[in-house]
């Protein structure tokens, strides 16, 4: 790539910035486009935004050079040209997609059609995706309103404790029988529950919600499969995310689960690349924050032209073993990590440790001498050791118990 050819990133998130801003200082300057009016922000402490815990601003990112407001609605790929809202043309010789993602609506009945299109949502329901989400959730908060969060994983326990953080009466309704359980095992996921019923939240696993109900106009309450209703003032739409690839599909690009990209995040298409939520790399849509910023770190070396360079190896991205942290602040302070297998099969060596005074758990699952997976709550001083030898997939030294792998934190 030549140092003056013009490189345009769609999407002003984690990812987006992050390349824009690694571009910039390997002398690359590129373009990033932003359809949000907020300036670009860390996404994953939304949460401590609507706890009250951080201001907006303290959770803004640094923003690049060139940063263009506009809503990109299509591309040119023979013209090398981004249509946007309003009428402008942004030129591009390589295009980025870091569009992100869009939260799932649950098909429930008052928030679609009986021919599946979808109604604005009443007043009251929001998704919890962006900072006008936020905002505008934080406005409708106050102590004592009725507060119903659906969904109980990651984004929901955290949008939950956020409200009852706030004096919120909160129940969460989780459709399957525990919360987070693409992350946690059986007994961690009890420990969440119990830090959120401590904070007063009512949770309800197991729970299939049918209906939310409206009263000119506004949520009244949110009926369950079975018949029950839980009154609500305010209901939060956590049911998880999906890649925002509608720009890609409309230009005809490989898009499965996600927009199909290579080992240097290049799409169906050898002038534009995509990284961050929207991406597929063999056959994975991560949607964390530690696979986008390793994409973007390595597509800024691509781009810039660092890996030219005989001596060294060309960049790629092959993958990321990403750990699962949430850090919950405040008075009533929850930390969890989770990675790889939490699960045993058998034959696997299993170590854990329990505290139930202390509401703290460590876990891991060792195969083959391999650390294969874990999950901490609590105290998580071993957190780092652990994730360096699972990342590592090296065979764990035979030396001492493997209960040594619990009890030495070997710097976090």
């Amino acid at each position: 790539m030549t140092s003056n050819s013009r490189v345009v990133v769609i999407g002003a998130g984690l990812a987006g910035v992050r390349l824009a801003r690694r571009l910039g200082e390997l002398g690359t300057p590129a373009v990033l486009v932003g359809d949000e009016e907020h300036r670009p922000y860390n996404r994953v402490l939304l949460a401590e935004v609507l706890a009250g815990r951080y201001s907006p601003e303290v959770i803004a990112l640094p923003a690049p050079a060139e940063l263009v407001r506009a809503r990109a609605t299509g591309i040119d790929r023979g013209a090398r040209t981004v249509a946007c809202a309003d009428g402008t043309e942004i030129a591009y010789d390589t295009l980025v997609l870091a569009t992100g993602s869009n939260p799932v609506l649950p098909p429930l009945r008052g928030l679609f059609t009986a021919a599946g299109e979808q109604h604005a949502l009443p007043e009251g329901v929001h998704a919890f995706r962006t900072m006008d989400d936020c905002l505008g959730l934080s406005k409708e908060v106050r102590p004592g309103v009725r507060a119903v969060v659906i969904g109980g994983g990651l984004l929901g326990v955290s949008a939950a404790r956020a409200l009852a953080v706030r004096g919120a009466q909160v129940m969460l309704a989780q459709q399957s029988e525990r919360l987070m359980e693409r992350q946690l095992d059986p007994a961690a996921s009890r420990l969440v529950r119990r830090h959120l019923t401590d904070l007063g939240v009512e949770v309800h696993t197991e729970c299939r919600v049918r209906d939310v109900r409206c009263v000119g106009g506004a949520v009244r309450s949110v009926e369950m499969a079975d018949g029950y209703a839980l009154d609500a003032d305010l209901v939060v739409l956590a049911c998880g995310v999906a890649p925002r690839a509608g720009l890609a599909q409309i230009a005809g690009l490989d898009v499965r689960k996600g927009i199909v990209v290579d080992d240097e995040l290049r799409t169906s298409d050898p002038h534009i690349r995509a990284i961050g939520d929207c991406a597929q790399h063999d056959g994975t849509v991560y949607g964390l924050a530690t696979p986008a910023l390793e994409q973007a770190d390595a597509l800024a070396e691509l781009l810039a032209g660092n890996t030219e360079d005989a001596e060294s190896p060309a960049a790629r991205y092959t993958g990321t073993r990403s750990l699962t942290r949430l850090t919950l602040t405040g008075q009533s302070a929850f930390d969890l990590a989770a990675f790889g297998e939490t699960e045993a099969r058998p034959g696997d060596d299993v170590v854990q440790l329990t505290d139930a005074t202390r509401g703290t758990y460590r876990k891991v699952v060792v195969r083959d001498d391999r650390l294969v997976g874990g999950v901490l709550v609590g105290e998580l001083g071993t957190v780092g050791a652990l994730a360096r030898a699972w990342e590592g997939a090296e065979p764990l030294p035979d030396t001492g118990p493997l209960l040594h792998l619990l009890t030495n934190d070997g710097g976090s």
